[in-house]
């Protein structure tokens, strides 16, 4: 049978599972643990997995993996925002004065990128089109 020294558990860890031995030992009877203690358990979770974080703190692991679960789905709005899908609608402007880098991938794998100066976007649509449909 295979032990775990002290020393394979990080750092981190092993000082979040003394502070929880403090506040455990000052408790009389069983009693919900503060929420503070919570989040610090989801932090290291998140950085350490769920199972070893459960078995350093003591903690149970299902408990733990929903509260895990619970806050990527309240902070997944502002997840799936900065993912979110931004459209930036050009400025009138005259065609000699549009530059840009375009790069595309097709599902083969093939990539091309390009240096664009002076094409209007109807150009540019027009041979993102092509290049789509595997026209030159």
């Amino acid at each position: 049978m295979s032990t775990k020294r002290s020393t394979d558990v990080p750092a981190a860890l092993s000082t979040a599972r003394r502070q929880l031995d403090r506040w455990r030992s000052r408790q009389s009877g069983r009693k919900r643990l503060p929420q503070e203690l919570w989040a610090k358990a989801v932090a290291l979770a998140r950085e350490h997995g769920i199972n070893q974080t459960a078995r350093a703190l003591g903690l149970k692991y299902d408990s733990l993996k929903k509260r895990v679960e619970r806050t990527v789905t309240e902070g997944s709005g502002s997840e799936a925002a900065r993912g979110a899908f931004l459209e930036l609608l050009p400025r009138p402007t005259t065609a000699s004065s549009i530059e840009c880098t375009i790069e595309w991938e097709d599902p083969g794998g093939t990539t091309m990128r390009m240096h664009v100066k002076g094409a209007t976007m109807a150009d540019l649509a027009s041979f993102a089109g092509g290049f789509r449909s595997g026209r030159p």
